[in-house]
């Protein structure tokens, strides 16, 4: 039994089928080695942000890890509420209004994780921006290093029967 589900437009799933397939060195499930990889980009945004920016602190590496963390699964869970919330100030500026929410999840990390902290409107707004143009950056690096490596380009499907269940 083996589902192959290939990268594409960034984005990268696999389940089932044996250990070493393809995607991450070392075997294992490439999903997870994907999503540590852009774990960790966000991580060194966080780090460059605090090194740039007065305003914003963090305390060592293993706080930036779990601001990166927190950020992620706000940016998951509250973000796209307070953005549906936010959808006509947010088309009245023109898309300007969402580094506004940007920068509330960050302000919203800095009082989730200790060792974390942002001060002050406008370093949670620059503080946002950078972030957000780092990963971005990251990952598109990222992303760019991975089709020059010859990973898969299409969105492969392979299923087989078994006992009269597909798998």
């Amino acid at each position: 039994m083996r589902i192959n589900i290939h990268r594409h437009s960034g984005m990268y799933r696999h389940s089932g089928g044996a250990p070493g397939g393809s995607g991450s060195p070392g075997g294992g499930d490439p999903a997870i080695f994907w999503l540590l990889l852009k774990w960790l980009c966000l991580t060194a945004a966080i780090l460059l942000t605090a090194y740039l920016i007065d305003g914003i602190h963090v305390a060592g590496f293993a706080h930036a890890l779990g601001t990166a963390a927190v950020l992620g699964v706000l940016n998951v869970v509250l973000r796209p509420i307070l953005f549906i919330l936010t959808l006509p100030i947010t088309i009245m500026t023109m898309g300007l209004f969402t580094f506004i929410l940007n920068a509330l999840m960050l302000k919203i990390a800095s009082g989730l994780i200790p060792g974390f902290s942002v001060i002050g409107f406008w370093s949670a707004v620059f503080g946002a921006l950078i972030i957000s143009v780092v990963n971005w950056l990251l990952n598109l690096f990222l992303q760019d290093s991975i089709s020059k490596s010859g990973g898969p380009e299409d969105n492969t499907i392979y299923l087989k029967k078994h006992d009269d269940h597909w798998k």
